[in-house]
């Protein structure tokens, strides 16, 4: 879930795109996370199929939502929670995969998951695991290992949360001890208390910023996602990354046609564009995150395969937790929940 300058990619690529396709009445309305592809390969699909891509990015899950009420898109990407929800409010339509022959590449681990049980709904785009991104020439090895860290006082001022519900309850739910898909009101409002209880020790609630902010080293510590930690590390060496002990989201993004697409059989041409075995591979090396295409990691060299931020273990996925769509009444608690916090 690459969010880093979602706003300024969103102008750029959509001012850029627009210009390179020309007058061209083919198009196809792509809405993803910012910086969460190599916009190489949006001029590479322009120019191999002659269909103008319009490019757009979201922050978080709640606003790709939000936005799909009142917009029309081709090829939307959110992540597993978040599918569920729209299959079951008739946000999405179901896929025709006799268009999509190169979904025969996607590794079947990542397929018929709980989110899309029939997989019906959504083609993997990547998929990944958060943990704690910090510095390590500054933080001492010994307070590494858990979410707790983020609480430490004795980096008052230097670590961050999630501003967003979901991961930032998650965190909390994790370090407690309870399941990230609970649906006991007790046991969230303990880690809204939890979160409340930190408040002094975060510097701010941040998305986008912790990518500028860790790099910087305007901050110590912050949780995040393992793609996005790759790319702060390859910017600042001193910065490493961890699963906390306690478990963690495991979580699979992908791509989607919204029942009100437009223009489905350019979706259906650019998710299969996306899933062939050079487009995913400059895709995974340009973003950081795990592919769920199978031939992409039967090439990866053996550092990277074995590397457990570029791919988490499988001890990590089993001690995860995938985010499930909850119940109605548990997402309007979450609301009330973070706007308490955010108070």
């Amino acid at each position: 879930m690459k969010k880093f300058l979602a706003l300024a990619l969103s102008a750029i690529l959509a001012l850029s795109l627009t210009a390179c396709g020309g007058s061209s009445s083919e198009v196809v309305n792509v809405y993803n996370w910012g910086e969460y592809i190599d916009a190489d390969l949006l001029k590479q699909f322009e120019d191999e199929t002659g269909i103008r891509v319009v490019y757009t990015t979201f922050e978080t899950n709640e606003g790709l939502y939000s936005r799909m009420k009142t917009e029309s898109y081709d090829v939307v990407i959110p992540s597993d929670y978040m599918i569920a929800r729209m299959i079951e409010e008739g946000m999405l339509q179901p896929i025709n995969f006799d268009n999509i022959p190169n979904y025969a590449l996607i590794d079947s681990k990542y397929t018929g998951l709980e989110f899309d049980p029939e997989q019906a709904y959504s083609v993997p785009y990547t998929w990944g695991a958060v943990g704690i991104v910090y510095n390590a020439r500054e933080v001492d090895e010994a307070d590494l290992g858990s979410w707790d860290i983020l609480w430490n006082e004795k980096y008052a001022g230097q670590t961050a949360m999630f501003d967003n519900s979901r991961d930032a309850l998650g965190v909390a739910l994790k370090l407690l001890g309870y399941s990230q898909n609970t649906t006991n009101k007790d046991e969230l409002r303990a880690a809204a208390d939890k979160i409340m209880e930190g408040k002094d020790n975060f510097q701010g609630f941040w998305m986008d910023q912790i990518l500028e902010k860790l790099p910087n080293e305007e901050i110590l510590i912050a949780p995040y996602y393992n793609g996005d930690a790759v790319t702060m590390m390859e910017d600042n060496p001193d910065l490493s990354f961890y699963i906390p002990r306690e478990g963690t989201n495991v979580f699979v993004d992908a791509m989607c046609i919204p029942s009100n697409a437009k223009n489905v059989e350019n979706a259906e041409k650019f998710i299969n564009f996306m899933c062939s075995t050079e487009a995913a591979a400059a895709n995974a090396e340009y973003i950081g995150y795990s592919s769920p295409q199978r031939e992409v990691y039967e090439q990866l060299e053996e550092e990277i395969r074995n590397d457990p931020i570029h791919y988490p273990t499988e001890e990590t996925v089993a001690q995860g937790e995938t985010f499930l769509n909850l119940p109605e009444d548990i997402n309007e608690y979450y609301n009330e929940l973070w706007t308490e916090i955010l108070r």
